[in-house]
């Protein structure tokens, strides 16, 4: 298998009808992954009479992929055709959604099995994340990609508004269950609308097909390694996702146990606190042209994490307004953040590169959830609920210090391509043109 790489292929506009399909997948699967992050504790808590470390290890078990596979799957991402790899990512998530209400109904659903399913499905969803970053800067023009991810970023905060809304209907009227099935039918969807695009076409360069596995995961980590720009975000998206995690994979049962709401209820507080994320998609290019990209990623960060102290304020009817402040405010920042950020990414780093670098970061980013749901967990059984909620929200308010203390405070955008040392040796190490975009 040879390594991707595009030569001379034009990409389209973000009003092309390869980006207007691979949206519509996006926007349809997002909305039943979002059903799924409420569907899925409930059918712990209310089916199984799960713990609330169970339920937080269930979340765990989500992101552990991350850890194990994560940076040879930005490899293989880098030697696969994307388009391809996410289709297949699509229909092993369908299957696997679509066993839960098929157990169910034979009288066979257990924990393990649930565990199953969420270890499976966060395997399919490390490949087709990363695939994900590299297809995109194929469909579209550089100058077109902060629109382009702001679409993206910003169909997937709706649907996160509607999707724990409709979890709670669903499962109020038929059983959490059945929301399950409901995300199955979307990932099939996604994957019709990716068959249906025709990406530009592709050739490989053969001497990067030469070098091992992995050699090639230690060209992405070298980059990142080497690069103070991709480093601290790498840094600080670990530190703040740990804290994140931690809260959000217990705030479900914080919300049922300790508030003392129903399934409709909670469906629709997860939807309001997650209104933000479209305000922050809607915002985020209109900030990093006015601000600059640097200043505009550290301030919405200053929004973001010291928000979540307002969570573990929440109390009963009207102070339910704490938790759903909290929730918009961090949905503002952390949505509008990663759209910047995203955007800069895709162009500033070469392009043979690209899957790697992003299996690299994320390896950082994502490989600690799973430590910060278990830290929830454990934190809410050994001291309690919310208490475990104040340990994260005090974390993530100190997280802001790591960008704070960086090059990134310095200046005013992000710069638009690598320092010419660290590109050189890229350019060495995977045997790559020496005109890097």
């Amino acid at each position: 298998m040879t390594t991707a790489v595009r030569h001379g292929a034009q990409p389209v506009r973000d009003g092309g009808r390869a980006f207007r399909l691979l949206w519509a997948g996006q926007a349809t699967s997002n909305l039943g992954t979002s059903v799924t992050s409420v569907a899925l504790p409930l059918v712990a808590i209310t089916v199984l009479d799960a713990s609330a470390f169970q339920v937080a290890a269930l979340a765990a078990a989500t992101w552990v992929p991350w850890l194990l596979i994560g940076l040879p799957a930005g490899a293989w991402v880098d030697r696969l055709p994307p388009r391809a790899l996410m289709m297949c990512c699509d229909a092993v998530s369908l299957v696997l959604y679509l066993s839960v209400p098929l157990a169910a109904m034979a009288g066979a659903l257990s924990t393990v099995h649930l565990f199953a399913v969420a270890f499976g499905t966060g395997t399919a969803s490390v490949f087709f994340k990363t695939a994900y970053q590299v297809l995109l800067p194929s469909l579209l023009r550089p100058a077109d990609l902060p629109a382009g991810n702001a679409r993206l970023q910003g169909t997937e905060a709706i649907t996160q508004i509607g999707g724990p809304g409709l979890a709670g209907v669903i499962a109020g009227a038929f059983g959490a269950v059945w929301a399950l099935l409901f995300d199955a039918g979307t990932f099939l969807v996604s994957g019709l609308c990716l068959l249906a695009i025709r990406p530009p076409a592709i050739t490989t360069t053969a001497k990067t097909a030469k070098k091992p596995l992995r050699q090639q995961v230690a060209d992405g980590i070298r980059f990142v390694g080497r690069d103070p720009y991709l480093r601290v975000f790498a840094v600080y998206g670990a530190a703040s996702n740990l804290g994140l995690v931690a809260y959000q994979s217990i705030l479900v049962v914080f919300l049922v146990h300790d508030i003392g709401l129903g399934s409709v209820a909670v469906g629709a507080v997860v939807a309001a606190m997650s209104a933000g994320g479209a305000l922050g998609a809607f915002v985020a290019p209109a900030l990093g042209r006015r601000l600059g990209t640097a200043r505009a990623t550290l301030l919405c960060q200053l929004v973001a994490m010291p928000a979540a102290l307002l969570i573990p304020l929440t109390g009963p009817g009207p102070g339910l307004a704490a938790v759903v402040a909290g929730g918009v405010l961090i949905g503002t920042g952390v949505v509008a953040g990663n759209v910047i950020k995203a955007s800069w990414r895709q162009v500033y780093t070469p392009r043979q590169l690209l899957g790697r670098v992003v299996a690299s970061m994320h390896l950082l980013n994502f490989g600690t959830m799973p430590l910060g749901a278990l830290i929830g967990g454990a934190l809410a059984s050994w001291l309690s609920v919310r208490a475990a909620i104040w340990c994260a929200a005090a974390w993530l308010a100190l997280t802001c210090v790591l960008l704070l203390a960086s090059p990134i405070r310095r200046r005013r955008d992000l710069p638009s391509k690598p320092e010419e040392q660290n590109t050189k040796r890229s350019a060495t190490n995977v045997g790559c043109p020496k005109q890097i975009r």
